[in-house]
């Protein structure tokens, strides 16, 4: 675990926080679950703060998009990645013989994990120089920004189930000037509604909105 540390760029007081953070669900109990659920919010947080200071002219539709980007998991998989966190993970042997250390999903909730580790070791402002010192800028993130379709459907697969579905409800205006209403549906359920000048603007929306709905934009 030191180097780990070291590349973390953080020493741990309590260990076992860190040990439990890298503990994958298949070793049983004290796995790293409920530091992933801390660990989301605080992340949440702190991006949201970084956003607001660092973008002063953009507007909460612009700086949701650019958290959406940053708390995705593949802006999360990628930080664990650059630290090693695969490497560490305490797993049992049929999930690492599946591939277990490089998934993006486990690499999500390792890391953020760790991160409720860091924060609940040595407070806010300790979670805040890791994120500081190791999350990518908006630019360096592998997935276009304005993807709020491509942001829910990675927070929903987070247990592997059905991928959302996109109807569009209802169409309005003269030719020249089209609005359109999306409504974005998992399992039969809708989730969300949006409205767009396009189909893909209004699906945009609906996605956007859905994040919103369950606390990730």
């Amino acid at each position: 675990m030191q180097a780990l540390m070291n590349a973390l760029g953080y020493q741990f007081r309590n260990q076992a926080l860190l040990r439990q953070a890298l503990t994958h669900p298949s070793m049983g109990k004290e796995d790293n679950q409920r530091l992933e659920f801390l660990g989301d919010a605080v992340l949440q947080y702190i991006m949201s703060d970084l956003l607001y200071q660092s973008h002063p002219a953009d507007q909460e539709g612009s700086l949701t998009h650019l958290r959406a980007l940053l708390v995705c998991e593949a802006a999360l998989s990628q930080v664990a990645r650059g630290l090693g966190i695969g490497q560490a993970l305490r797993m049992d042997r049929g999930e690492e013989l599946t591939g277990g250390r490089d998934k993006p999903s486990v690499l999500c909730d390792a890391m953020e994990a760790v991160l409720a580790a860091v924060y609940l070791d040595g407070g806010m402002e300790a979670a805040r120089q890791l994120v500081l010192r190791h999350w990518p800028r908006p630019e360096d993130v592998h997935r276009p920004m304005q993807d709020s379709k491509g942001a829910l459907q990675e927070h929903l697969q987070r247990d592997g189930g059905e991928t959302p579905t996109y109807e569009i409800i209802e169409q309005s205006g003269p030719p020249h000037d089209r609005r359109f209403e999306a409504a974005v549906y998992r399992y039969g359920k809708e989730l969300a509604r949006g409205t767009g000048r396009s189909k893909k603007q209004a699906e945009q929306a609906a996605a956007l909105n859905a994040l919103k709905k369950c606390g990730q934009a």
